[in-house]
């Protein structure tokens, strides 16, 4: 029996590809993964962490970006689509089309039953390569907690755990305080998940 052989993409390939897809796929070594949507929960909880970063960075020439900024780990070849990313510096892009973002300072993900393992895992190991990235904040819909990783001057990364809605989330990289109360707004546990 043959095996046929799989068609690899170049990154170039991919970006054309997906600047005029209908939906968004995640790219790693060649591969083209779709990408599926997300739940209530989900949503409330990126519509909430971007209306709290905007409120409390205005003024600060941060921005802050929902997830259909793609992301391009140039270290790794990885492209991508985190939930939130946010940039205090001043934002690189891989091309003048001003559609993939190389140099996040904070990265968000929102925690789902199908990207959990995923969010915590392999994409991790490559947001750990982007010199720019300061903090990974982790947002499960199923509990009111946050996970947060602070790199250090000597590049080791803390882990900080937030728990209950009377807890604040203390970001570094842009000083400023979210109440979890707020990140979870209107966000009801045990709503059915994707």
């Amino acid at each position: 029996m043959s095996v046929v052989p799989q068609l690899k993409l170049t990154p170039e390939e991919f970006l054309s590809g997906e600047r005029i897809a209908e939906a968004k796929s995640e790219y790693l070594n060649g591969e083209v993964y779709a990408m599926a949507g997300a739940s209530e929960p989900h949503n409330l909880i990126v519509g909430n962490v971007i209306r709290e970063f905007g409120n409390r960075l205005k003024g600060r020439r941060c921005r802050i970006y929902p997830s259909d900024m793609r992301l391009q780990v140039s270290e790794t070849g990885l492209f991508t689509y985190p939930d939130v990313m946010v940039v205090c510096d001043t934002p690189v892009f891989n091309d003048d089309k001003v559609d993939t973002l190389l140099n996040p300072n904070i990265i968000i993900e929102v925690l789902s039953p199908t990207t959990e393992a995923n969010d915590r895992g392999w994409k991790w190991a490559h947001y750990r390569q982007l010199e720019s990235l300061v903090e990974y904040i982790l947002i499960p819909q199923e509990a009111y907690r946050i996970e947060q990783f602070v790199r250090q001057q000597d590049g080791a990364w803390v882990f900080r755990e937030y728990q209950g809605l009377s807890e604040a989330l203390t970001v570094y990289s842009p000083n400023c305080e979210i109440a979890l109360a707020d990140i979870y707004y209107l966000v009801e546990l045990g709503q059915t998940r994707q």
